[in-house]
């Protein structure tokens, strides 16, 4: 090709973009690769998980603010572009029986409308490939859900002339991924290694409940190699302070260790109109 490749990513809440497929996004910005996030929602019912800021009355009055201040500081640190989508987030209904979400939420917005927004940006970015999540949000969150049913949806709908008209000149992407970033080989190998050295490991529970629970096993087809863009993924997510602990059990895995067992980062090829050989290294290949 001789244009400029276009990634997009879509996640559903600021932070998302630096938790999942921030190091390969690094990586092809600066390789050239035009990078743009759509974040769906602008994280207004996200718990300030970080201890060092709870309770501070300015945060919970203007989280709204704050976050978008976090994503903005977020996005210079990975060079990428971002737009907001504009909805509101639904938060993670806890409880038994379950809550109703709250109206007006994301998640209980009109779905052809929501995808006919994401319609509208991809036909203005013009991406040759776009990210998601899989049917299961990655985790069952219902802002994660909606962001893949309606990625799903504008990923076939952007490039038909009939659909959605008023929107912009019609643009096909060439191939759509899932991040599988949390995926279970990743997680005991990290787990093995870290045990091996004589060291914590945090993942013991996520392996005792992935055990306990009916989660499917999901295929890796694309391992993007982008080891050396880990430090940019980690300042990128702690740029989102309020949501993430600095001393917590994200950043107590030194980087040697993680790109000496896991130096990729991982995605599942849901949709290609191009033809590709799998197992990938690359999220362009077949398009460059």
């Amino acid at each position: 090709m001789t244009e400029q490749l276009r990634l997009m990513a879509v996640h559903a809440h600021p932070d998302d973009e630096s938790s999942k497929g921030a190091a390969t996004m690094a990586k092809y910005v600066a390789e050239g690769v035009d990078v743009l996030v759509a974040t769906c929602t602008g994280g207004e019912r996200g718990s300030i998980l970080n201890p060092k800021l709870q309770g501070d009355p300015y945060i919970e009055e203007h989280i709204h603010e704050v976050r978008a201040k976090e994503m903005e500081e977020a996005r210079q640190i990975l060079g990428v572009k971002q737009a907001w989508l504009g909805y509101v987030d639904s938060g993670l209904p806890e409880g038994d029986p379950l809550p109703p979400l709250p109206e007006g939420c994301f998640a209980l917005a009109d779905v052809d409308e929501a995808a006919g927004t994401l319609v509208r940006l991809i036909r203005e970015f013009r991406p040759h490939v776009i990210t998601t999540y899989d049917e299961n949000g990655g985790y069952p969150h219902p802002d994660h859900i909606m962001t893949h049913t309606i990625s799903m949806l504008a990923f076939d709908a952007a490039g038909d002339p009939d659909r959605y008209p008023g929107t912009g000149e019609p643009w096909q992407p060439q191939k759509l991924y899932y991040n599988q970033g949390f995926n279970r080989a990743r997680t005991e190998a990290m787990h093995h290694a870290l045990l091996e050295r004589g060291m914590e490991s945090p993942y013991g529970e996520w392996l005792k409940r992935w055990d306990e629970s009916d989660r499917p096993e999901r295929v890796l087809t694309t391992q993007v190699p982008c080891g050396e863009y880990f430090e940019v993924r980690d300042k990128a997510l702690i740029a989102h302070a309020t949501q993430i602990d600095p001393d917590g059990p994200w950043f107590r895995i030194p980087l040697e260790i993680q790109r000496d067992i896991w130096p990729t980062e991982d995605f599942e090829l849901a949709k290609s109109l191009v033809d590709t050989t799998l197992p990938e290294d690359d999220l362009f290949a077949g398009i460059r």
